[in-house]
């Protein structure tokens, strides 16, 4: 009875596979759901999506199987059960709507007259007093007010009814939405990694205890460090000319790096990194660092993430003097090659969408000097760079 909800998810790209239907239809079976659309939706979601990035598309694929649906009559024959009908009607109702149900002839008389008028109506009715519709008093419809009645459709106004679901709760986990600073450290987080380091100053109560029993009883207490965030990031960012238009996505990603990791060194570049950096924009001429002194004073195990378009003439790439800010006496590439050589894990983000990235010739050569690791700056981007530096 599910195939058309399974359907809908793949049509909605969630990757869902017969075996997790297979579970679902388990669990439903021993009615581990039971009696509410709601438990349902949230069972389903809990066996059929493994990533919270998807949520919302299943959201979207759950709302469109129920409204998709050619009469609410196929809800009650394709996917709930009179059973489930009958329990979220008695938990919604207060006692004196349940005795006004059984002055009309019970639960049972309500649900056989609903599905009696679905066969005789015809068209769409607003207002009055017995047909399905909006507005109005018929036990049955949206919009209107009576006690009794089975919610059809639209939206709630007087909150008498079912709950019908549509919430959409998860917008900004999905991959295909625009950044933004709590996305983006959501994604980032994946990269943390805890290490115990410094003086034994924590109670480790797990060790205490397996310690004293194994000891007679006698005390034995065990400290051990604090837990220090671990992971180390070297952030350059591409700064100016066709970098402008990505100013504040860049910025809600510098804003997330800084307060998600300890260790956070970042610096900035122009278009391409060269013989140096620097760490003020506004003064970027008169302060500057050599890239030389950050090669040494920044051990291999920092993880490097470099930010820019990659978009440029490929002689600032390829030549000397080719930088159009300085002279520069050894061409960028060759300290693209100093930084991996150094450093174990270099990646780069790059804000221009992928399907643009053939068609110039400089992002090409900067995907291959950072043997291929270059990725979109989406959030599916983020995730695959962060696999691959926390391999």
């Amino acid at each position: 009875m599910l195939l058309n909800f399974f359907s809908g998810l793949r049509a909605h790209k969630v990757p869902v596979s017969i075996k997790e239907l297979l579970v679902l239809l388990e669990a439903m079976e021993h009615r581990l759901a039971f009696g509410s659309i709601d438990d349902f939706y949230l069972l389903a979601r809990t066996v059929l999506i493994k990533d919270e990035k998807y949520y919302d598309r299943f959201d979207k694929a759950f709302g469109a199987y129920f409204k998709g649906l050619e009469s609410i009559e196929d809800i009650f024959q394709a996917l709930i059960p009179d059973d489930w009908i009958r329990s979220e009607f008695l938990k919604q109702l207060s006692d004196e709507e349940k005795a006004k149900i059984e002055s009309m002839g019970g639960l049972e008389k309500l649900i056989e007259e609903f599905k009696k008028r679905l066969d005789e109506q015809q068209k769409r009715h607003q207002g009055g007093n017995r047909w399905i519709g909006t507005g109005g008093t018929s036990p049955f419809g949206n919009s209107g007010y009576n006690p009794e009645g089975i919610r059809v459709g639209g939206e709630s106004r007087n909150k008498s009814a079912v709950k019908v679901w549509d919430k959409r709760e998860f917008k900004n986990l999905d991959d295909d939405v625009e950044l933004g600073t709590r996305n983006i450290k959501m994604a980032l987080r994946k990269l943390r990694k805890f290490a115990r380091t410094g003086a034994a100053d924590q109670l480790d109560l797990p060790d205490t205890i397996s310690s004293t029993a194994r000891n007679a009883g006698f005390l034995d207490i065990k400290m051990v460090p604090e837990r220090h965030n671990a992971v180390k990031v070297l952030l350059f960012l591409d700064v100016g000319g066709s970098m402008d238009p990505y100013i504040r996505l860049c910025e809600e990603l510098f804003s997330a790096c800084k307060t998600e990791f300890k260790h956070l060194e970042y610096f900035y570049f122009h278009n391409f990194i060269y013989e140096r950096v620097w760490k003020d924009n506004a003064r970027r001429h008169q302060e500057t660092t050599q890239l030389f002194d950050v090669l040494h004073k920044y051990s291999s195990d920092y993880r490097v993430i470099f930010i820019g378009d990659a978009s440029m003439a490929p002689y600032e790439i390829a030549s000397q003097y080719g930088s159009v800010e300085h002279m520069n006496e050894e061409p960028g590439y060759k300290w693209m090659e100093r930084v991996t050589e150094t450093y174990d894990k270099v990646i780069w983000l790059n804000p221009v969408s992928e399907k643009y990235w053939d068609y110039t010739q400089s992002i090409k050569m900067t995907h291959e000097l950072v043997d291929g690791h270059m990725y979109p700056l989406t959030l599916e981007g983020l995730d695959k760079g962060i696999k691959y530096l926390t391999k």
